[in-house]
Parts: structure tokens; C-alpha cells; sequence
């Protein structure tokens, strides 16, 4: 079988710890590709895998013809960029949020549309062996109706993990456009919605820049959730967990409460109200100190080579990003934003 070519836009952290390696590790993907204004890291990337070097995706489109294309590149240049892709006829997988405003996710998908192409949006939550069995679990009616719940997801800040440390593009309003919550509320708004198989109605935020100096960007955010099926819930990211990263969600329902990541040892835990409890060791949920294959890469190749729309496709991350942007709304304003 001929082999996908791949080109990846951007060789930051997370290009070079999971985008990178797990295309890599794909069996039917040639690296063709990458591109980094500095050059430098595009051309170490590209001499470790015997690939090219661009410092402009311009260029590399015209010259390289990829049949598919991972975006790792600040938030504000998904859109374009993803655009730009599309019209060179490969396929895109954006890195989250897929886009920094409503309209510009949708003009991402009309151009994946017009051009024939795959858009998927690395909301590699979803594939978390956790994640997954939490939703077997819930898919399967043992715990009844969703009544509340409350998700989390915070860390130190990207400090400790983009390759340009403090001086990173996560801190800088014209490049990020969104802070914690482009970087972890989005991935829980989608997780939340595919988990519980239902969508946000109603917003209420307080997003805050509470202790990241020298930046108006988000560190913190806590969110109010009203689902459309009446249940109620949080979410929260953050910037500020300084002891340590925290990916926790626990959904209450009528016949009892599943516990996701919140013990060291049972990644899901199912306390009913009958007294039983169950208790799944599946694999833990990568954190940036502990990478473990996010799994997005392959389901983004699986899609392209069965000729199968990916399963997080840009609908769906349009979706989550309009909960995220909805908080921004409620918090500017003071006002519960409904959906």
C-alpha cells in the first residue's frame, strides 16, 4: 500500500512530543515535511527523518504536495493556515482549539468540504483509555441519568512545557487569543459533551488572569454548565496548579457516581447507590511529564486510509470551541450565554 505523505506545520512541543513521533510510528506514513519560521527546528526535525525544511508553509505546500497535514501552530494561525491546506487538496488535523472565533471554524469547514477532504481536530481526550471505558460505562445505563458533574483540568502552565519556555507564544494575546481555556477547557467542553452524549445549553464563566505576570492572557477559568438535557455541571481549567497536573471528572447520576482520574491507582471508579463498587485499572491518562500516545494520530491516518470521516471532525470541535467562547462572553459581559 502506498504510504501517506505527511507534512507537519510547526515543530513546537507538541509536534515534536506526540504529533512527530506518532506519525513515525505509523507504519503507513512517510514524513515528507516540516515547517517552522525557525528554520533551525524544522530543519532538526527534518534531517532526523529524513524529510525537508521549510520556514513558510507556503512553500512546502507548493512544492511538496502532502496528501495530509497536522496544524501545530499558535491558535490564531489555525484557520488560516488549515484553510490553506484544505485548497492544496490534503488532508488537515488541527492541534485544539481549532480556531480562535465561530466564524473562522466555519469557514474551516466549508474549505475542507469544497476541497474533498478530512478536517480533525486533536481533541485527544476522547481516546484516553479512561475516557473511553467511562464512556462504555455510562453508554451502558447502569448509572442511570446524568444529574451533575464537575471536570477539571489543570497544570503549572505552559511554561514547563513549550520548547520556548516563558518567552512562549501561550502568553502573547495576538498569537494564543485564549489562555487556560484554549488550552484545557476546550479539551474538557469536548470531552464533556461526547461523554455524556449531550450538548451545552446555557454558560455562565469567571475567566481571570490570577497570577501569570506581565500577561493579559487566561490562567484560570471556572465554568458553569446547563446541558441541554437539564443536567448541571462544572468546568475548570487552570494555569495555577503549581503542585502538580490534575485531569479529574466526576459525573453524579440517579444510580450513583463515576470517578474518573482521581486515584493514583483505579483510573475509573463506579460507586452505586446498592452499595457495589467497581473498580478499572486501564491505563492512565498522559500528562505532559508522562506522554503516552494520545491515539489521534492513528485515528487520523485510520480515517484517511478506510476513507472514513474522522470521528472528531471539525463540527465537532466547532462545537466545543463555541462553549469556550461562550464563557469569554459570560465573563465580559456578566451575563449566562445561551447556545
Amino acid at each position: 500500500m502506498k504510504k501517506i505523505r505527511v507534512a507537519v506545520i510547526g515543530c513546537g512541543a507538541i509536534a515534536q512530543r506526540r504529533h512527530i513521533p506518532e506519525y513515525a510510528a505509523n507504519p503507513n506514513v512517510e514524513l515528507i515535511a516540516f515547517v517552522d519560521p525557525k528554520l533551525d527546528r524544522a530543519k532538526e526535525m527534518a534531517e532526523h527523518y529524513g524529510a525537508n525544511a521549510y520556514d513558510n508553509y507556503e512553500d512546502m505546500l507548493k512544492e511538496e504536495k502532502p496528501d495530509a497535514v497536522s496544524v501545530c501552530t499558535p491558535n490564531t494561525l489555525h484557520a488560516s493556515q488549515s484553510i490553506a491546506v484544505a485548497k492544496a487538496g490534503a488532508h488537515v488535523l488541527v492541534e485544539k482549539p481549532m480556531a480562535v472565533t465561530d466564524e473562522e471554524a466555519e469557514q474551516m469547514i466549508a474549505a475542507a468540504k469544497e476541497a474533498g477532504v478530512y478536517l480533525m481536530v486533536g481533541h485527544n481526550q476522547r481516546l484516553m483509555p479512561p475516557h473511553v471505558k467511562a464512556k462504555q460505562i455510562l453508554d451502558s445505563g447502569i448509572l442511570g441519568r446524568v444529574l451533575t458533574f464537575r471536570t477539571s483540568f489543570g497544570h503549572p502552565g505552559p511554561e514547563g512545557w513549550s520548547l520556548d519556555g516563558r518567552e512562549s507564544w501561550f502568553f502573547r494575546k495576538e498569537e494564543a487569543a485564549l489562555g487556560a481555556m484554549g488550552d484545557l477547557g476546550v479539551h474538557k467542553s469536548d470531552l464533556i459533551r461526547w461523554l455524556i452524549n449531550d450538548e451545552v445549553a446555557s454558560v455562565t464563566g469567571f475567566i481571570g488572569t490570577l497570577d501569570k505576570k506581565d500577561t493579559d492572557i487566561d490562567d484560570n477559568a471556572n465554568v458553569v454548565l446547563r446541558m441541554k438535557s437539564g443536567a448541571i455541571g462544572s468546568l475548570v481549567a487552570s494555569w495555577t496548579y503549581y503542585k502538580g497536573e490534575d485531569n479529574s471528572t466526576v459525573i453524579w447520576c440517579e444510580n450513583g457516581v463515576l470517578k474518573i482520574g482521581t486515584d493514583p491507582e483505579d483510573q475509573v471508579i463506579v460507586e452505586l447507590r446498592n452499595g457495589s463498587v467497581e473498580r478499572h485499572k486501564v491505563g492512565a491518562i498522559a500528562t505532559n511529564e508522562a506522554q503516552t500516545t494520545s491515539g489521534v494520530i492513528d485515528e487520523f491516518v485510520n480515517a484517511i486510509i478506510t476513507k472514513t470521516p474522522p470521528s472528531i471532525s471539525g463540527e465537532e470541535g466547532r462545537k466545543s470551541l463555541a462553549v469556550i467562547l461562550a464563557a469569554f462572553e459570560s465573563q465580559a459581559n456578566g451575563t449566562i450565554v445561551n447556545l
